[in-house]
């Protein structure tokens, strides 16, 4: 029985292209460059000529001729202009030389660049099995992993910048939205299994008495894990965490949400997608809600006379709404990204409604702001949407669902037929190579007892117990981001407008 095969030569050939080639051809960079359009903060010169003041002007009482020092400082520190300079922003195309100078723009290029390859590895060995056996231990199951690892370290990375921020406002807000996502998850862990449908219960039923019975079986006087009260109560704290980590992405989104509907005023078609862009993650939320989802769609309300889904299907096209979204919000992330860059243009025209002098230099920094933290906004658009991608291919192939069941029963079982004599046939070739040489027989071996041993755990960590656990995080991930969107859109469209 193989242990890996040809999943190995996926995961290293893609390993070499992410090593050798990412400098060269990388998704993150094409994703930015040539797609954007960024404002040009202007030159000392180019204010001086705005505001009317001559090159060579030093300020009221500060400095005498040929004073150097003061002429310094006051061209340096003391150079203003009134705030309601009018002065046109000079615009340039968003250039690959441009982006190295972002903050957390390496973060933000690993990430995209290893998603790719993570996502291409994850289809090669969809594919893989479909077409061979499925005893093998599934090794994309790791870049998965590591996929979500790194979503979450970008995570804690940017949330951790606000928590040094000298204003602590944003500290006070994340710690806020931690706590109200921490009541708010004991509040759903709480609701029965007939209204939220995750699994849980039976899932960690069934991790308790696989462990159970796989640690008698290695000899060690276990009582069992954590009461499923206690399991509760650790979970709400991981979720606690989880939506602290996505309120700035949330209040973020909401605020790209908006001024992107605000440049496509024009264009009905593209505010359509945007407000479909917004809602959808509100349908994937209500489709784990019993009555509405799993009642209605297949067939199980009393008044119902027709089943519109299979069970099958039903819990397939959840995951594919998943997809779906990821590949809309992708496809419209240009148009977010370009609103946001947008706000450099409406910062100056706010800027010219109040009275006063500024800085040349804060109004430099004003205007080159908005360009500096482009891979920031772009990381709190993106970084969700991965680690929702990637916790969805992990409930579906540890949950074992099957892409087949979208076309019906027939076309499932016949996948599953097909990969099944392909494992028997895998399995039968193994065992007649073994026959022919004592070095085989020993290998053989070996990967016999690698494979005993991760059937038994497979035991323990059931497909009932990853359905269960993976069903409800993603559910959480998708709910506390909406929320956050919501609240952040809310905020931006009233408060933030007065």
């Amino acid at each position: 029985m193989a242990v890996l095969g040809a999943q190995l030569v996926f995961s290293l050939i893609i390993f070499s292209f992410l090593q050798k080639l990412s400098p060269y051809l990388s998704l993150g960079r094409w994703l930015l460059v040539g797609r954007l359009v960024r404002y040009l903060h202007p030159s000392e010169e180019e204010l001086r000529r705005a505001a009317g003041t001559p090159s060579n002007y030093q300020g009221r009482g500060k400095g005498r001729k040929g004073d150097k020092k003061n002429h310094k400082d006051s061209t340096d520190n003391n150079f203003t202009v009134p705030r309601t300079i009018d002065i046109a922003l000079d615009t340039a195309p968003v250039e690959a030389v441009d982006l190295l100078q972002l903050r957390f723009y390496p973060d933000y290029q690993w990430l995209v660049d290893f998603s790719l390859s993570a996502g291409v590895v994850y289809f090669l060995t969809e594919v893989y099995y479909t077409i061979g056996p499925r005893s093998e231990f599934n090794i994309s199951m790791l870049w998965c992993m590591l996929a979500i690892g790194f979503a979450l370290r970008v995570l804690m990375a940017q949330t951790a910048m606000y928590f040094r921020l000298e204003n602590g406002g944003e500290k006070i807000l994340c710690v806020t939205f931690g706590f109200f996502f921490l009541v708010a998850a004991m509040g759903v862990l709480v609701v029965d299994e007939s209204i939220l449908e995750f699994g849980l219960e039976e899932g960690y039923e069934n991790f308790s008495t696989g462990a159970k019975s796989f640690l008698k079986q290695q000899d060690v006087d276990y009582q069992g894990p954590v009461s499923f009260l206690t399991f509760k109560i650790i979970l709400s704290f991981v979720c606690a965490i989880l939506g602290a980590l996505l309120t700035f992405p949330g209040l973020r989104y909401g605020k790209l949400h908006i001024d992107a509907l605000k440049y496509a005023r024009e264009s009905r078609f593209k505010q359509l997608l945007l407000q479909l862009n917004f809602i959808l993650p509100l349908v994937i939320i209500l489709l784990w809600i019993k009555p509405i989802g799993r009642t209605m769609l297949c067939g199980k309300h009393w008044r119902a006379t027709y089943k519109h889904l299979q069970e099958s299907q039903f819990d397939i096209l959840r995951l594919l709404l998943i997809a779906a979204m990821f590949l809309l919000r992708l496809c419209l992330m240009p148009t977010h990204l370009q609103a946001h860059l947008n706000t450099a243009y409406e910062k100056v025209e706010n800027l010219k409604k109040e009275s006063g002098r500024i800085s040349g230099v804060e109004f430099q920094k004003l205007v080159a702001r908005i360009f500096y933290y482009l891979c920031v906004v772009t990381l709190q658009y993106l970084t969700p949407l991965i680690l929702l991608l990637f916790l969805m291919f992990l409930q579906k192939t540890l949950g074992e669902y099957s892409w087949s069941s979208v076309l019906g029963k027939d076309m499932e079982d016949y996948f599953a037929s097909f990969s099944q004599n392909s494992t028997q046939a895998s399995e039968g070739a193994g065992i007649s190579s073994s026959l022919n040489s004592t070095t085989l027989e020993s290998i053989g071996e070996t990967a016999a007892q690698f494979s005993l041993t991760f059937v038994n755990l497979r035991q323990v960590f059931s497909a009932q117990w990853y359905r269960g656990l993976l069903s409800f995080v993603t559910w959480w991930v998708c709910a506390s981001w909406f929320t956050t969107s919501a609240f952040g859109m809310y905020y931006h469209s009233n408060v933030g407008s007065t």
